[in-house]
């Protein structure tokens, strides 16, 4: 599905723990002892789904590997929070901690502006780990510690390695300068070169489960999480973006009936992966509907009469075609009416009615 790497943040995201020490994400505790029995490893791979939080836990664990007072209190592998290699990490300002990643990502984070690894901001952000940031990366690696802990490389995620990029890592990742160690993530590391998996060693994160979410969510204003983590896969942090973008669960239980009655009012304002994405999303859960399964992303939800399997999958693929060029200059709002308009064709008479009058505009619903 599509990510949101195409939003700025509308403030920079901080990295680690602040000086209460307090876990970033709860449900990231497990995966920090784990580290603990890998932390001679000079090359981690951290894997799980999308949304386990792979940045906040790379944070946390560069700072525990570069913290100057580690173990503080008994906190074991935790980070002390209050060294200034904390601080410096936290802010990314440390001088022998590199961030490499996508220009998309950056410009999603916030820190678009940075100079680190290569960024370029006046041009298009890429969604690719370049060659040349690789390259770049292995120069900084080769010089001298700043304050004396060892360096720390961090790529996320590392599923944005294109070819030459990824080609480039694979000697360092061999044969590391001394006292550097590597970190990568991906939410699906078998898409990644077989030798580069080679080289590390992996760490697992998993989601929350049901229970825990729901009361991370419900501590952060979502009265009703179920609806959003089940868009959102399972993901506390991607149902918490879906809510403060206007995602109500009243408007996901209206949005089947409201785009079987070609109404693409529903998606104003949104950027285009969103879009998309919400539109996928719903064509997967037609197409379980209609092989007689239940709906994943949209439970709940107030569903129009059972559609055409084959007009289902001419629609689906549709949306897949539309979603491999989001990033071509459409007229985002022509594109979206047209991807609901052909979805009217699977039923007739709900596009020959009227759309629900009580669900509002997405953009007015924030």
């Amino acid at each position: 599905m599509a990510t949101r790497a195409s939003e700025r943040s509308a403030e920079p995201m901080r990295i680690g723990v602040d000086e209460q020490g307090g876990l970033p994400l709860p449900w990231l505790g497990p995966a920090m002892q784990h580290a603990q029995a890998l932390e001679r490893s000079h090359a981690l791979l951290l894997q799980g789904p999308a949304g386990a939080g792979h940045l906040e836990f790379a944070g946390l664990l560069a700072q525990a590997w570069l913290c100057e007072a580690p173990g503080r209190a008994g906190r074991g592998a935790m980070p002390c929070g209050r060294c200034a290699s904390c601080h410096l990490v936290r802010t990314r300002s440390h001088p022998d901690l590199l961030l490499v990643l996508p220009d998309a990502w950056r410009a999603r984070l916030g820190w678009l502006g940075d100079d680190e690894a290569g960024a370029k901001p006046d041009a298009k952000p890429s969604r690719d780990i370049r060659v040349e940031q690789v390259r770049q990366a292995i120069d900084w690696s080769h010089q001298t510690s700043g304050r004396g802990r060892g360096k720390l490389m961090l790529l996320h995620p590392a599923d944005a390695l294109n070819g030459p990029s990824a080609n480039a890592l694979l000697k360092t990742l061999e044969e590391p300068a001394a006292g550097l160690r590597l970190l990568l993530s991906s939410t699906d590391p078998e898409r990644l070169l077989p030798t580069l998996r080679s080289r590390c060693q992996r760490l697992k994160l998993d989601l929350p489960d049901d229970a825990a979410a729901t009361a991370w969510l419900q501590a952060r204003g979502l009265d009703e999480p179920a609806p959003l983590l089940a868009l959102a896969s399972g993901s506390p942090l991607e149902a918490l973006a879906w809510g403060e973008e206007g995602i109500t669960p009243g408007w996901l239980a209206e949005l089947p009936q409201r785009v079987a009655a070609g109404d693409a009012s529903a998606f104003s304002g949104r950027p285009l992966p969103r879009a998309i994405d919400l539109l996928l999303k719903l064509a997967h859960d037609l197409m379980a509907q209609a092989a007689g399964g239940a709906p994943r992303f949209y439970i709940a939800s107030r569903w129009p009469p059972p559609a055409d399997m084959a007009g289902l999958v001419a629609w689906q693929r549709a949306l897949l075609r539309a979603a491999r060029h989001d990033e071509h200059p459409w007229n985002a709002a022509l594109l979206v009416e047209s991807l609901v308009t052909q979805a009217t064709v699977l039923w007739p008479k709900a596009a020959a009615g009227r759309a629900p009058r009580n669900m509002p505009p997405l953009h007015s619903a924030r």
